[in-house]
């Protein structure tokens, strides 16, 4: 008997995403997106996909200035606005939003031990 398509897989996808609104600052967002590397970019009817493998970056500046505005217009609150949802493990600089597939890898910046696991 083949094994089931939706049998359940604990190991690590190793990715991470945004859902943006498809208006005029998520589609300017996904474009600024679109060109980095391990980014994927699908634009859907109502909302726009941006996936990443392990790490991805929005920097506030860049997209300020993608949106034809002055740095410091786009911050984490216009992020937040623009995004539906996300996967992985968020993190909200002054700069920027860091998207981390993996919780460990964002460990040093919230401030996270993971303590050694203990076998029995």
């Amino acid at each position: 008997m083949a094994d089931s398509p939706f049998k359940a897989n604990a190991t690590s996808s190793n990715m991470c995403g945004v859902t943006l609104m498809n208006n005029q600052i998520g589609a300017q967002v996904a474009e600024v997106m679109r060109g980095k590397e391990g980014v994927t970019v699908t634009p859907l009817p109502s909302m726009i996909r941006v996936d990443a493998i392990n790490r991805m970056d929005f920097d506030y500046d860049e997209i300020s200035e993608a949106l034809g505005e002055e740095p410091g217009f786009f911050d984490a609150a216009e992020f937040e606005e623009s995004m539906s949802t996300h996967y992985g493990r968020m993190v909200h600089e002054d700069d920027r939003t860091i998207m981390f597939a993996n919780p460990e890898d964002a460990a040093e910046y919230i401030g996270f031990d993971l303590p050694a696991a203990v076998s029995r």
